[in-house]
């Protein structure tokens, strides 16, 4: 088979892809809560390309909105719709939640949040996360070496740094507030945004604090600061995203939207 015969080839599968997807996203536009909310017009045709193209690197993908607007949520259920559990070496997620800096000693010499809060202390700036390290772990997954990412406790604000072995895949999804900030968006095969209301945000925001032992004023201070940062250094990445999703729709539909799509792209790329 000559070069030029897998190129046609690879391209009448793309196209495949792109037609398979497109009402795929037609079907979803009709939806009282559609996934989708925006998509670059060139975007799926070039990663229906990518997807016939990439067999021996892996995709990165970066997943970035507020906090609370279900970043967590999303990555999680589309695993669930499109890697079997007992499969290993498909997917790694590096969450950038784990690479805050830890504050425990802080936290505990000052006795309460609202004394760390009331210091200028932000848990919601890209200062509070160890944004080089994570930047490092991806750069070393996407060139196939295993990392030991970070774990951190919520509760406590302690950083421990011998926290899970993460190895190379062939889909690495890096999620979290700061993913698609400036020197890691360039890494990123797909760059997504989540996108939710601000009054869920609210309502989910402090139901998470209550459960990490954040409440009344400490929460109230929180929140206002997430607000305002977001404004700075979240909110941008909604335009320089490649796909930008509703943060509102539910586990089953993110399911079976997710699943649709990667059944017609693995139809295509085997077929």
């Amino acid at each position: 088979m000559t070069a030029q015969t897998d190129t046609n080839k690879g391209l009448e599968r793309a196209v495949r892809i792109v037609e398979a997807i497109k009402k795929i996203l037609a079907e979803d536009k009709k939806q009282k809560q559609p996934l989708f909310l925006k998509i670059k017009d060139d975007f799926i045709f070039k990663m229906a390309r990518k997807a016939v193209e990439m067999k021996h690197r892996p995709l990165v993908i970066g997943i970035a909105g507020e906090s609370a607007s279900g970043k967590t949520t999303f990555v999680h259920h589309t695993v669930n719709a499109l890697i079997p559990k007992d499969r290993e070496g498909i997917y790694t997620i590096l969450p950038c939640d784990n690479y805050y800096y830890d504050m425990e000693q802080k936290l505990k010499d000052l006795g309460s949040y609202d004394a760390l809060f009331a210091t200028g202390f932000s848990f919601d700036t890209p200062d509070a996360i160890n944004l080089d390290l994570m930047k490092e772990h991806l750069l070393k997954l996407k060139n196939g070496e295993e990392i030991v990412c970070p774990d951190y406790d919520f509760v406590t604000c302690a950083s421990n740094p011998n926290g899970e072995v993460k190895k190379p895949t062939k889909i690495l999804l890096n999620e979290g507030l700061y993913v698609l900030n400036e020197g890691l968006r360039e890494i990123m095969d797909v760059k997504v945004y989540i996108f939710t209301p601000f009054e869920i945000i609210k309502e989910r925001w402090y139901k998470r604090a209550a459960s990490r032992g954040k409440t009344g004023k400490a929460a109230d201070m929180q929140f206002a600061n997430v607000n305002e940062t977001a404004q700075t250094y979240i909110r941008p990445a909604h335009e320089i995203s490649d796909i930008v999703l509703n943060g509102v729709v539910s586990a089953e539909y993110i399911e079976e939207v997710t699943s649709k799509i990667y059944k017609e792209i693995k139809a295509a790329v085997l077929g």
